[in-house]
């Protein structure tokens, strides 16, 4: 065979194949983003835990176009602010002085990110006591070798 005509073979080959796997391009979240509504914009409520104010639950949303629901799992921290609500991320400064009157230091915290369109605070103040005596200590488990 020539060189030109085995050149060409080959590349053509190539091509086929190339073409032939569209799927193979994409990521795995691109292949999971398929969506059987019709639904361009969803309104998600809020993640109610299975059990307790955190872990694991369900989140419910609705699409007014089409009057549509669906259910998603969803998961709560547990170490979330509850007054801030768990799909709104905020990022906070170091904690001022001990205001003496008020036995409190304060912090202030301006919107991260906003998850499933919550509606969130632009910022927000957070209070806690000065009062050391709160932190757990770090006692001393049993010791080996007494």
């Amino acid at each position: 065979m020539q060189p030109r005509v085995l050149f060409s073979l080959v590349f053509m080959l190539m091509l086929v194949l190339m073409t032939g796997s569209s799927d193979a391009g994409r990521t795995k979240k691109e292949k999971g983003k398929k969506s059987n509504s019709a639904c361009k914009e969803w309104e998600w409520g809020a993640c109610e835990p299975a059990s307790g104010d955190c872990g694991t639950g369900l989140r419910e949303g609705t699409c007014k176009e089409i009057d549509d629901t669906k259910t998603v799992k969803c998961k709560v921290p547990c170490n979330w602010k509850k007054q801030f609500g768990s799909d709104c991320k905020y990022k906070f400064g170091n904690w001022g002085e001990c205001d003496t009157e008020t036995g409190l230091k304060t912090r202030n915290g301006t919107l991260k990110k906003a998850l499933f369109n919550a509606e969130c605070e632009q910022s927000v103040k957070v209070t806690k006591s000065c009062d050391k005596s709160k932190t757990k200590s770090k006692g001393k488990k049993g010791r080996k070798g007494m």
